[in-house]
């Protein structure tokens, strides 16, 4: 009669998980508890009471008011915002670089892949601050100074910011949103009016001119029909400087340019593993239906491609966010650049460290919980469909 094995006892892995969890909780413990009597020895009294207190000190730009009169708290806020404005800009770079590089990658074009390669082994194995350097000194030595503007239409080029129109609105007017609002529903609604189209009948449905369209004409013809038109603010060179319509400064569109090349050659190869793992049987398929490249492109390779590419994706838009820390080295007046300036007038490292790791590991989590919720809505769909 023959006894099976016994089976391997779990209780020895588990013991050694919990040791090493009360290893941890210790270590932490005495570094906090010897924290706290060095602190007390030195008079210094633990406490978030200074962010009450005036900052003392303006930033170089914000997206709301911040200036030396401000709090504490307010000047932090600043940067947190300035922050999220960064990465947001950077992750829409990054993921149209990205995925346009991981299409031509794959073409057939020896000169696109060529183009492909070459960018993206340039950017993967140069480190991002020194990308980030290059280009700061490069722009602030090639561009010109504000009264030497290169100017491209209303749009000026100096080697301290960049000058745009801007369209500002009376905020006695701001009702004049309402239109961009219904505009950009319609727009929503028309794009998934004609992918229904598209999947009843085959017939392909123009769907951006009527976006744009939509989205640019309809606030404009409401504007001008109330008699309020929205009418753009352009820069004028005054005394010294640009007056009037919006700037991003140097330092921003250096960073935004760093961490989008960057991480767009990250994407690339991520969208170009996705596209080689489609069966090839699927794409020959679709060209012997008669379907165009582009037809394939878009509804054979890429929905497939976004499900695969989604779970890597979610780890490079949370390093992106990470990464645009890097932006204290040029001045931009980012939530680290923030912190340490705060932490030089007020001596409070402890504190402001922790408020800085909570509000980073607050926008990590929040972008890595949208792109896991999207993972899900697509797999759920797709799960769905196959019953």
């Amino acid at each position: 009669m023959q006894h099976s094995p016994p089976a391997p006892s779990r209780a020895a892995p588990d013991w050694i998980g919990i040791a090493i969890v009360g290893v941890i909780i210790a270590g932490l413990a005495v570094l906090g508890i010897n924290t706290w009597l060095n602190m007390q020895t030195a008079g210094i009294t633990p406490g978030y009471g200074f962010l009450s207190q005036t900052a003392g000190f303006d930033l170089s730009e914000s997206l709301i008011r911040a200036n030396a009169s401000d709090s504490y708290g307010r000047v932090i806020l600043a940067g947190l915002l300035n922050t999220l404005f960064l990465a947001l800009c950077a992750l829409v770079l990054a993921t149209v670089l990205g995925v346009l590089m991981g299409l031509v990658s794959v073409t057939p074009s020896p000169a696109g892949r060529l183009f492909a390669m070459l960018y993206v082994e340039l950017f993967r194995n140069l480190p991002k601050i020194l990308v980030l350097l290059v280009l700061y000194v490069v722009t602030v030595r090639g561009l010109p100074s504000v009264r030497e503007a290169v100017s491209i239409g209303p749009v000026h080029l100096t080697n301290r910011s960049i000058y745009l129109p801007m369209i500002a609105p009376d905020p006695k007017q701001l009702w004049l949103l309402l239109p961009l609002v219904l505009a950009c529903a319609f727009a929503v609604l028309w794009h998934r009016h004609a992918g229904r189209i598209k999947r009843d009948t085959g017939r392909d449905v123009p769907v951006l001119p009527v976006v744009l369209a939509t989205v640019i004409g309809l606030p404009v013809l409401f504007g001008a029909m109330v008699g309020t038109p929205l009418v753009p603010d352009l820069p004028q060179f005054q005394r010294f400087d640009f007056e009037g319509g919006g700037r991003f400064s140097i330092q921003f569109v250096v960073v935004l340019l760093t961490l989008g090349l960057y991480h767009g050659a990250q994407i690339a190869e991520v969208v170009r593993g996705g596209i080689l793992s489609v069966p090839q049987g699927q794409i020959e398929a679709a060209r012997a239906l008669g379907m165009s490249p582009r037809s394939v492109t878009r509804f054979v390779v890429l929905p497939q491609v976004l499900r695969i590419v989604i779970p890597p994706m979610i780890n490079q838009y949370v390093n992106l966010i990470k990464n645009t820390s890097i932006a204290i080295a040029v001045g931009y007046s980012d939530l680290m650049s923030v912190s340490g300036t705060i932490i030089n007038q007020t001596f409070r490292p402890l504190e402001m460290m922790l408020i800085t790791m909570g509000l980073y590991l607050g926008l990590c989590l929040l972008a890595s919980w949208g792109m896991n919720y999207l993972n899900d809505s697509l797999r759920a769909r797709s799960m769905g469909r196959g019953k």
